[in-house]
């Protein structure tokens, strides 16, 4: 995810803003940027690149003024190049601005700007914004009004600090995207995170939904989103750096966890309207992916069979040898980084076939990116913890964009938030399961590749040997391995494979396993020593988006319990970029 830092005060700003940007990037980020004012005129010096790197080259602490604004680039609009970092100029650079999120409507924004007689530096959808102030402030003096109407035409997520007209000032707008502003003796900072700030403050204000802001050196002032003055409340922090990195969690596992309420919106936000158009005019599609990605894969599969498509998920390692793709053939390519050789090695086989390539990623300019004929960003920054999270649930909800209506996917934001709160009731479960040897995860239909990430999380970070079944796959073989006391884990919401499924609980628990269920079925929790609920959702659909939280909460709570460091499991790497 991208860092913003803003200062206004009487220190030199390049030097704050170059130190602030350095605490800032366990974030992950391709390129770097400043804009200090000084007097009235903006200077900004930025490239693609790490702090340390472009700091040298563009000589940034040789930038005079007081006032200026940061950016570290995580790219989603755009390649990473000196054209797309941040900060962002207006055509007359007078306006300044960093952004963080992602701007849906963009194209349509762009396409009036542009008849405007406006011309573009970059490819960002970023830019479009310095424009349209640039627009406003022509009949309009009053900075944060023309902010105002400016973000009202927005859709999607921003957070965003802006440097323009001759006061010494800083604009700020926070919609679904994090920013938390300083509080100095002095002095006045902003920034996308804590952690940048903590050299210099332990006082913070976190804006909300829809608040302005205006910073100066004798404070600040704040809207909330209908317009009127209001105050937020200030606190105050004693965090360490590496404290601040994971917002205060024990690990960044847990952090990227509950991050995955923000986050959702960011994938949601991406622009799928090519590649569903790709989608549409194939009947045949192959999906490749890798570990989690597979199971991302598997759910795809399902959902374009029910819409009738001759669809099917393959182990990327595996693709080559088992299928024969053609010119007929959509190969959808799913991976976090970009990179993983497995997905690459699939991808060069079936361009060597002449079948087209839809790939989903995370990392804009990533080698799948350049061997694809369409590709659809996650959006969901970089994820520090080895077992996925984030990026798992990006996965799917750039899937279900892929499959459903927008306005089908509004509630999944409100069912993590929901599903965050069984957090306590997970780790008391968690405390039961830590000295277990085996344990069995078991679902039937959609719910059966929210199993299997389930237990692949389960054994990566706990190092208890753990599978996954659909539940009529019991007794073909694995009952004979249920035992007194071991775990099977029933993730079962209340739909069409419920009447099933609960007689696979039954067949575990004549044997004497411990039934945990994740369900919203009270049959089920009646069959069951421990249930974790669910809420009841009006779309069955979107039950994996709450079954897949208490399952990534259980994995992290045992592992600790054991002793582990779940965000970095033995012989495990982040990105596999061998075959």
């Amino acid at each position: 995810m991208c860092g913003i830092i803003g200062y206004v005060g009487q220190r030199r700003a390049a030097e704050v803003l170059t130190h602030a940007l350095k605490h800032l990037e366990y974030r992950g980020y391709d390129s770097v940027g400043i804009a200090v004012k000084d007097g009235s005129t903006i200077t900004v010096r930025k490239d693609k690149g790490m702090v340390d790197e472009v700091s040298k080259k563009h000589s940034f602490l040789t930038m005079g003024g007081s006032i200026g604004i940061g950016h570290t680039r995580w790219a989603t609009h755009g390649v990473p190049c000196q054209e797309n970092s941040h900060p962002h100029f207006d055509c007359t650079k007078n306006i300044v601005l960093v952004h963080n999120g992602v701007i849906e409507n963009f194209q349509e924004l762009k396409e009036d700007v542009l008849k405007k007689g406006h011309k573009f530096t970059s490819e960002t959808d970023s830019e479009i914004v310095a424009h349209m102030l640039e627009d406003n402030l022509k009949s309009n003096s009053d900075v944060l009004s023309v902010m105002s109407d400016v973000v009202n035409k927005i859709h999607g997520s921003y957070s965003f600090v802006v440097m323009a007209g001759n006061k010494k000032e800083l604009y700020l707008a926070r919609k679904n995207s994090p920013l938390v502003i300083g509080i100095g003796k002095g002095e006045m900072f902003c920034a996308s995170d804590i952690p940048a700030l903590l050299p210099y403050t332990s006082k913070f204000v976190q804006l909300e939904e829809g608040d302005l802001a205006v910073l100066s050196e004798t404070g600040y002032n704040v809207l909330d989103h209908n317009r009127k003055p209001t105050t937020r409340k200030e606190f105050s922090v004693n965090w360490n750096i590496e404290m601040a990195q994971k917002g205060g969690y024990e690990h960044f596992m847990l952090k990227e966890i509950h991050d995955q309420g923000h986050f959702i919106t960011e994938s949601l936000a991406s622009d799928t309207t090519s590649a569903k158009k790709l989608l549409d005019k194939y009947s045949r599609i192959d999906i490749v992916a890798a570990g989690t990605s597979y199971h991302a894969g598997l759910l795809f599969a399902i959902l374009l069979q029910r819409e009738g498509k001759n669809a099917q998920a393959f182990i990327a390692s595996d693709y080559p040898f088992v299928a024969v793709p053609t010119k007929n053939t959509l190969v959808v390519a799913i991976s976090q980084s970009g990179e993983t050789a497995d997905v690459l090695q699939s991808i060069r086989f079936v361009k060597s076939k002449s079948a087209k390539i839809l790939s989903i990623t995370n990392v804009v300019g990533s080698t799948i990116t350049n061997l694809s004929d369409e590709v659809v960003y996650l959006n969901t920054g970089p994820e520090i913890g080895v077992a996925a999270t984030k990026t798992f649930t990006a996965e799917l909800a750039v899937i279900y964009k892929l499959m459903f209506a927008k306005e089908r996917l509004s509630s999944i934001k409100n069912i993590f938030e929901k599903m965050l709160e069984s957090e306590s009731e997970v780790k008391s479960v968690a405390a039961k399961l830590k000295n277990v040897k085996n344990a069995f995860f078991i679902a039937r239909g959609i719910s059966v590749p929210i199993a299997q990430e389930g237990s692949l999380k389960f054994k990566e970070i706990t190092y208890i040997h753990s599978e996954a079944y659909p539940g009529g796959e019991l007794k073909h073989g694995t009952l004979s391995l249920i035992e007194e006391g071991i775990p099977v884990i029933v993730i079962a919401p209340k739909d069409e494979t419920s009447s099933k499924i609960i007689g696979n609980l039954k067949e575990a628990k004549t044997r004497g396993a411990l039934i945990i269920s994740i369900t919203n079925d009270e049959n089920i929790r009646k069959e069951s020593d421990i249930s974790i609920s669910i809420p009841t959702l009006d779309d069955p659909v979107l039950y994996p988006f709450a079954m897949i939280i208490p399952l990534q909460l259980l994995a992290y709570y045992v592992s600790t319990l054991r002793g582990i460091n779940p965000d970095k499991p033995r012989n495990l790497a982040k990105s596999v970029t061998v075959e």
